[in-house]
C-alpha cells in the first residue's frame, strides 16, 4: 500500500449512523441561511410538517370546510373568507343569516351579509396566523439539537471532511490530467527547474491553432536567461507558463509538459507588467523599482524570479544601467534561477562576464514588410526588435510608420545616440550602445589582470614592459 494512501484511509472512513441521520434530517440542497426555514427533511418531525402544511395548504382547507358546512346546513350562500383586520369567517346572506346553526358566533354584520366564526374556524384561525413562525421556531430547535448530537462526533467528521478535501484535489488532479494532456513531474530537493515542452494552459485554451511547446533548464551551470525578441513574440507567455508549472509541480498537481524536473523552489517573484500608485505619489516607473528592489533584497538561490523590461520609465542610459546591475547582482550575489526579457540589446553581452547567464530569443520572420511570430524559443540573442512592424500590426497610422521607418534608417547610417537632435554631423568614430558593457567587461578583466600581478617576482625590466602592454589594453578598451 503506497504510505499517503496508509494515512489517507483512516480520514476517509464511512460514518453511516451520521450519514443516516443527515440524509433524514437535512434536504438535499438547503439554503444559505436558516432565517426562512427550509433546511429540515419533510417526514423528520410530525409537528413541523403539521405546521407547515397548516401554513402550506390554508386554501385547499378553507374550501374544504365551504363545502363542508354548506352539504352540513344546506345554507346555499354559505362561503369561508379571509380579511387581516376581523381573520377568517363565515359568511351568511342576511336572508339565510336567521337560520345559522347555534354554533355559528356572529362576529361582524355587514349591509347585506352576516359573517361568524365557529369553535373549528377559530381553532384552524389560531394555527393558521402562528402556524409559519411557530414552524421557523421548531425548525431552528430541531436544527440546534442536531447540531448537539453532530458535536459529540466533531473528531471523526474533522478528519473525514480533511480525507474527502485530499481525495477531492487528488480527483481533480487527476481528471484535469487526462483531459489536458498533464504529466507527473519529478520532484527534487536540488535548486533546479527543468522543463521539456511546457505549455500555457489559459492560452493554450483560447487558441485554434496548436501550442507551440517551448523548453527550459535551470540546473548549477545555468541559472539566468536574458531574452530577447518582438513584442508579442511570447517572452511574457514564456516566461508566465515556466511559473505556473513550477507551482503546480510543486502543489502535486500534473503540469503541462511532455517532462519536467522540479528542485526545491522557495519563492516565486515577477516583476512583470507595468503600474503606477499615484495615490501614494509613486510613479510607475518607481513602483517598477520598489518591485525590484523586494525582489534583490529577498530572492534566494532556490527563488524563481521573472523580469520583464526592467529600466523602461526612465532614460535610455539610465534605465539599461539599471537592467544592466540588477542581471549582474542576480546572477553574482543571489544566483537565483531567473528569466530576464528585456528589450536592451546590450544585456545579450551579459553572458561574456558571467559564465552562469545565457541568451534566449523568441523566434519572428518578416514576409512583405509583414511580421510573422513564430513563438519558439532559441539560444542566442534576437537579432532585431520588429518595434515597427508591431506598431503597423497594432494600426499606427501610415505616416507615423512611413515617418519612424525614415528615422530608423537615418539613425542606423548615423549611428548617432542623440536621437532628438538630427541636425548634428554624423561622427568620425559614433559611439556604439551595444559596446557599452563589453567595454565595462574589459575593463573589468584588465582589473582582474592587475590585482594577480606578484610585483615581488618582477624584474625592472619585465615590470617596464607589463606597464606598456596594460597601456595599451587599456586604450584599445577606449
Amino acid at each position: 500500500m503506497h504510505p499517503w494512501w496508509s494515512t489517507l484511509r483512516p480520514r476517509s472512513k464511512a460514518q453511516p449512523i451520521l450519514a443516516d441521520l443527515l440524509t433524514r434530517a437535512i434536504v438535499p440542497v438547503p439554503p444559505v441561511v436558516l432565517r426562512e426555514g427550509g433546511v429540515i427533511q419533510e417526514g423528520f418531525d410530525s409537528a413541523l410538517d403539521e405546521l407547515k402544511a397548516i401554513s402550506e395548504h390554508a386554501a385547499a382547507f378553507l374550501i374544504k370546510l365551504e363545502t363542508e358546512e354548506r352539504e352540513r346546513t344546506g345554507l346555499s350562500s354559505l362561503k369561508v373568507g379571509y380579511n387581516r383586520v376581523h381573520g377568517y369567517y363565515i359568511e351568511l346572506s342576511k336572508v339565510q343569516a336567521q337560520q345559522a346553526p347555534i354554533t355559528y358566533v356572529r362576529r361582524q354584520t355587514l349591509k347585506n351579509a352576516e359573517r361568524f366564526i365557529t369553535p373549528a374556524l377559530k381553532n384552524f384561525e389560531d394555527k393558521a396566523l402562528s402556524s409559519k413562525s411557530r414552524a421557523l421556531a421548531r425548525e431552528k430547535q430541531l436544527y440546534d439539537e442536531l447540531l448537539s448530537d453532530l458535536l459529540k462526533a466533531i473528531t471523526p467528521l474533522k478528519r473525514l471532511a480533511e480525507g474527502l478535501a485530499i481525495l477531492d484535489v487528488l480527483a481533480n488532479f487527476a481528471e484535469r490530467a487526462i483531459a489536458l494532456n498533464l504529466i507527473t513531474p519529478a520532484l527534487t530537493y536540488q535548486s533546479e527547474l527543468i522543463i521539456e515542452n511546457g505549455r500555457h494552459l489559459v492560452v493554450e485554451s483560447m487558441l485554434e491553432k496548436p501550442f507551440v511547446p517551448n523548453s527550459v533548464q535551470f540546473d548549477d551551470a545555468l541559472r539566468q536567461f536574458i531574452i530577447t525578441g518582438p513584442n508579442m513574440g511570447g517572452k511574457s507567455t514564456f516566461m508566465r507558463q515556466t511559473a505556473i508549472i513550477a507551482l503546480l509541480g510543486r502543489t502535486g498537481c500534473p503540469v503541462p509538459a511532455e517532462q519536467a524536473i522540479i528542485g526545491d523552489i522557495d519563492r516565486i517573484f515577477t516583476r512583470i507588467g507595468s503600474s503606477d500608485d499615484l495615490a501614494s505619489g509613486r510613479s510607475t516607473f518607481m513602483v517598477e523599482m520598489s518591485e525590484t528592489a523586494l525582489i534583490l533584497n529577498n530572492a534566494t538561490k532556490h527563488s524563481l524570479v521573472l523580469l520583464d523590461e526592467i529600466g523602461r520609465g526612465t532614460s535610455t542610459f539610465d534605465g539599461l544601467s539599471l537592467a544592466w546591475a540588477t542581471g549582474c547582482y542576480i546572477a553574482e550575489q543571489i544566483n537565483a534561477m531567473t528569466l530576464f526579457a528585456t528589450h536592451y540589446f546590450e544585456l545579450t553581452a551579459l553572458p561574456e562576464r558571467v559564465e552562469t547567464v545565457k541568451n534566449l530569443h523568441l523566434t519572428a520572420t518578416e514576409v512583405e514588410d509583414r511580421i510573422i511570430f513564430l513563438y519558439a524559443v532559441q539560444p542566442g540573442p534576437a537579432n532585431q526588435s520588429y518595434g515597427i512592424q508591431v506598431g503597423k500590426l497594432a494600426g499606427l497610422p501610415a505616416s507615423v510608420i512611413a515617418s519612424a521607418q525614415e528615422k530608423l534608417a537615418w539613425l542606423e547610417r548615423q549611428e548617432l545616440l542623440q536621437f532628438d537632435q538630427p541636425h548634428l554631423p554624423a561622427l568620425a568614430n559614433p559611439p556604439q550602445q551595444s559596446e557599452l558593457f563589453q567595454a565595462d567587461a574589459k575593463l573589468l578583466t584588465l582589473q582582474d589582470q592587475i590585482l594577480n600581478i606578484e610585483l615581488d617576482q618582477l624584474s625592472p625590466r619585465e615590470a617596464l614592459s607589463l606597464l606598456y602592454e596594460l597601456k595599451d589594453q587599456l586604450q584599445e578598451s577606449h
